[in-house]
């Protein structure tokens, strides 16, 4: 590729980056985990940028190739054991009580969120960055109805896994 197609491609992702960085951010919580997705997402757009024929919004095409990267990341991690790190700084951990429900609300749902299946996090991040349902369909390649019916189950499903949250 020229270097013309080069400089439009890296002006794309220094307007578009967000987009990028909220998909790792929804699928991966380690930040070293986070660079990996977000430097292999880069390398696919880059690869799929030749083909891109602005029949979608840049934003669109950027979050289909994010969100199938970040997808078939999380089913290969899932497929591998798991491993746990403890350090030093695990049994000095104060016992001291902090109050903040606020925060406390936003991890159980943080959690529920995490217990959705893969499209279903797609479309509720969709969601929370008030996508239309249009948008979300083409994004995510479902129909728009399909959309309408799957917030339903979505919004219903973190309602129970909030409250059974809340009383553990």
């Amino acid at each position: 590729m020229n270097q013309s197609t080069e400089n439009q491609f890296i002006e794309i992702i220094k307007i578009n980056q967000g987009i990028v960085h909220k998909v790792c951010g929804m699928y991966r919580h380690d930040p070293d985990d986070r660079k990996d997705l977000f430097q292999e997402i880069i390398i696919q757009l880059w690869r799929a940028f030749p083909k891109f024929r602005q029949e979608s919004k840049i934003s669109t095409w950027i979050y289909q190739i994010a969100l199938n990267v970040a997808i078939s990341d999380f089913r290969k991690e899932s497929r591998r054991p798991q491993r746990v790190e403890l350090s030093e700084n695990i049994l000095n951990i104060s016992d001291n009580i902090y109050d903040n429900s606020t925060e406390e609300q936003i991890k159980i749902l943080h959690h529920a969120i995490a217990q959705l299946s893969e499209i279903e996090k797609a479309i509720v991040m969709l969601y929370f960055e008030e996508k239309d349902n249009e948008e979300i369909a083409e994004i995510v390649g479902i129909t728009q109805n399909n959309v309408r019916v799957k917030m339903t189950r979505i919004r219903e499903k973190l309602r129970l896994l909030v409250t059974q949250e809340s009383f553990l």
